[in-house]
């Protein structure tokens, strides 16, 4: 029996069958084949695609800018550490320190330091002269000579713990410097210890360009020429402003709250310091032209407090791969005014806070931390009076001698003849 024109797979090949009203191919009244629907499909991926690299653009665009300014920024220091505080500035810490998890070495035990003990400088220190002394500066001020320090290695090696004159001011030894190992178990490194007599000496804090920033401080983020006659010292200030736990106070501005209680190193228009708790050691009086704070005292009263044990990582800094035993720095002041700098590898926070005390100081604090952030420079005047010439105290510091007569990206202390 012949097929209805209507019926079939002939009328279905010829598209005459309805599925619904208006329509014969079973789709929606209109549409051929399904092919708009397609089409609509490719023009939403289209803009789909496009608008994902709109947005990829707009991100590289950024980035390379914020890199780039972060790489070529003045103030000096490797690529990996601008790349490490770019990473750091951009919630990107975790990721930072699980790199430097990774690429960490815990200090090895035993062996014996790279480098002679018998340095800084050479021969003892100089037998004090007060006729020349009183002649030379019209006033006899007779100098501190301190006290020989023990080695925490137990049996000390040659030169280890002799103080040597690095500075003097009108022929009085003015600050002195030495080295000690750490402890019994690190016995490869070493660490660089500073006593400087403020009777003799006056202290200028200066800002960096990154850190605290851009500020009406009066003094500018390095030592240019003109301005280095009498320099005898300069080191590293703390941890950035904003992880301080506490502020940055100069000549009027500020960065950050001074926070009562933390530990502060406190600059006066007569150019001495004083290092104490904010509120309780040390105020606010005319007389303060600047306050760098930096977390709590690691010395107080002359006794190390248990809280440098307690969370270590997180009280006392991010250290590189999260180890405790690292390059540490910090300050300190002793009961007759002077004022003592420590740095060095290897260090946890109790042995920075016991070389410290070991060294006289009665209250002290922790600066900064990690490598590429230590720095300690003495300065030799002889040939050029205008312009030293600038010598590291640890030869294996990461940052070279003259990385204050650049630009600096953080805030350091500068030390002159008064």
């Amino acid at each position: 029996m012949p097929q209805s024109a209507t019926s079939g797979p002939d009328a279905d090949r010829a598209g005459l069958r309805k599925s619904g009203p208006g329509r014969e191919d079973g789709g929606e009244p209109g549409r051929e084949d399904g092919k708009q629907p397609r089409q609509r499909r490719r023009r939403r991926d289209r803009r789909g695609v496009r608008i994902t690299l709109a947005v990829f653009v707009v991100i590289f665009c950024w980035f390379a800018w914020s890199m780039g300014h972060a790489l070529t920024a003045p103030g000096g220091g490797t690529v990996s550490e601008r790349v490490a505080e770019w990473a750091r500035d951009h919630y990107l810490g975790p990721l930072v320190t699980f790199g430097e998890w990774l690429a960490y070495e815990p200090p090895k035990v035993g062996g014996k330091p790279s480098f002679a003990l018998t340095a800084p400088d050479s021969g003892q220190v100089p037998a004090y002269n007060p006729a020349a002394a009183k002649a030379a500066q019209g006033r006899q001020v007779r100098p501190v000579f301190p006290a020989r320090l023990k080695s925490p290695a137990a049996r000390p090696l040659p030169g280890e713990g002799v103080w040597r004159v690095l500075g003097s001011v009108n022929g009085i030894p003015a600050m002195f410097g030495t080295y000690l190992r750490p402890d019994r178990v690190h016995t490869s490194y070493v660490e660089g210890i500073v006593s400087m007599d403020q009777r003799l000496v006056r202290f200028q804090l200066h800002p960096g360009a990154e850190d605290p920033g851009p500020g009406n401080w009066k003094v500018p983020p390095t030592i240019p020429p003109g301005s280095r006659s009498g320099l005898l010292a300069t080191f590293n200030g703390g941890f950035k402003i904003a992880t301080a736990g506490g502020g940055f106070y100069l000549n009027g501005a500020s960065r950050g709250t001074l926070q009562r209680g933390a530990a502060s190193m406190v600059y006066y228009r007569d150019g001495r310091v004083n290092i104490g708790a904010w509120g309780t050691d040390v105020h606010k009086t005319p007389q303060v032209r600047g306050v760098r704070q930096n977390l709590r005292l690691i010395v107080d009263h002359g006794k190390v407090p248990a809280s440098v044990d307690v969370n270590v990582q997180s009280s006392w800094g991010a250290t590189l791969g999260g180890g405790e035993f690292v390059w540490r720095s910090g300050v300190g002041i002793t009961a007759d005014g002077r004022i003592v700098f420590v740095y060095g590898p290897a260090l946890n926070v109790r042995d920075l806070a016991g070389l410290l005390q070991r060294a006289g100081a009665v209250r002290a604090m922790q600066l900064d931390i990690n490598p590429d952030w230590m720095s300690f420079m003495y300065y030799k005047s002889a040939r050029h009076p205008a312009d030293p010439a600038p010598v590291n105290l640890l030869p294996d510091q990461v940052q070279p001698p003259d990385r204050f007569y650049a630009v600096s990206s953080r805030d350091f202390t500068a030390v002159y003849a008064r």
